[in-house]
């Protein structure tokens, strides 16, 4: 890293709203990350997480900007033609943070308590229901086409500008089902203002053991996880990329980080550049694949 470097605080760009998971988890970060230096974390919302991106696209490539992506980064990669930059040539990856499964959730006035019993009351109320996202491209909006195709079933999309919105309507009862993060929804649904219905992981998970997932319980084969990472400008030297890397792994094995990200159902990764930019190739393929069945468009 040497004397020189950082000189002045180090920028981590949200491209999403406070208070949704990915903010949650890159302000845990920033908080633990030892540099001597401040990280400083910034919220740059809009067009689903596309005027963020750009913002570090467009960056220095001097290790002082990063920019914590999650599934719209390779959803809008996999179905956008037009993007203002090339979200693999553009980017370095750093490190895959955490994955956690979504939660399938209703307001507490719908009469439904299964995922099975969800189905079967879309099925006999033709588009009444609504499900609201994150936005357009995110993993909920996802979830729920992919939800939707399964069981063949109708069910508006509507799309908000991140998790903590979207919960909030949820909320309200300005729509009737919701796919949330985990970090987002887990209060309303200890203080029983949401009611889940199921995991969107292959499996159960340890914080709600006797919740089963959508997997088991309904529709055999589904899977719907967000993840989040985090990469810098293509051109970044790879020493400072590698010393973030390394200082995201040593905060993630920390037992109080491990302990409050297991509390709310994420599992940590930290993995290398290597396997990172890996894991984002395949994803963009995997949606690729995904619209094809779904139908899913951004353009």
């Amino acid at each position: 890293m040497g004397e020189e470097y950082p000189n002045r605080p180090i920028k981590f760009i949200v491209p999403f709203t406070a208070g949704g998971g990915v903010d949650i988890t890159t302000r845990l970060l920033a908080e633990k990350l030892a540099w001597n230096q401040r990280i400083v974390v910034e919220n740059r919302p809009g067009s689903g997480s596309i005027s963020g991106t750009d913002v570090v696209a467009k960056s220095a490539p001097d290790g002082y900007t990063f920019l914590m992506v999650a599934p719209p980064f390779t959803t809008n990669a996999a179905l956008i033609n037009n993007l203002p930059y090339d979200a693999l040539k553009d980017f370095a990856p750093v490190s895959l943070v955490a994955t956690a499964p979504l939660l399938l959730l209703v307001h507490p006035n719908l009469a439904v308590h299964t995922p099975q019993e969800l189905i079967e009351y879309a099925k006999t109320h033709e588009g009444q229901l609504a499900y609201g996202s994150s936005g357009n491209g995110g993993p909920q909006h996802l979830a729920g086409e992919l939800f939707k195709s399964m069981a063949k079933i109708d069910m508006i999309h509507v799309p908000y500008k991140g998790s903590a919105p979207a919960a909030i309507d949820l909320l309200g009862g300005h729509v009737q089902v919701g796919f949330g993060d985990l970090l987002t929804v887990l209060p309303y649904v200890k203080s029983g203002k949401l009611r889940p219905l199921a995991f969107t992981g292959s499996k159960r998970t340890a914080i709600m053991p006797d919740l089963p997932s959508v997997n088991e319980s309904a529709l055999p084969g589904f899977e719907a996880m967000t993840w989040y990472g985090l990469v810098a400008r293509a051109g970044t030297p790879q020493t400072l990329i590698n010393a973030m890397q390394a200082d995201i792994a040593r905060v993630m094995a920390l037992p109080e980080v491990k302990k409050r990200l297991a509390d709310e159902g994420t599992d940590v990764v930290a993995n290398d550049p290597i396997a990172f930019g890996s894991f984002l190739k395949a994803e963009i393929e995997k949606v690729k694949k995904l619209s094809k069945i779904t139908k899913i468009t951004l353009d």
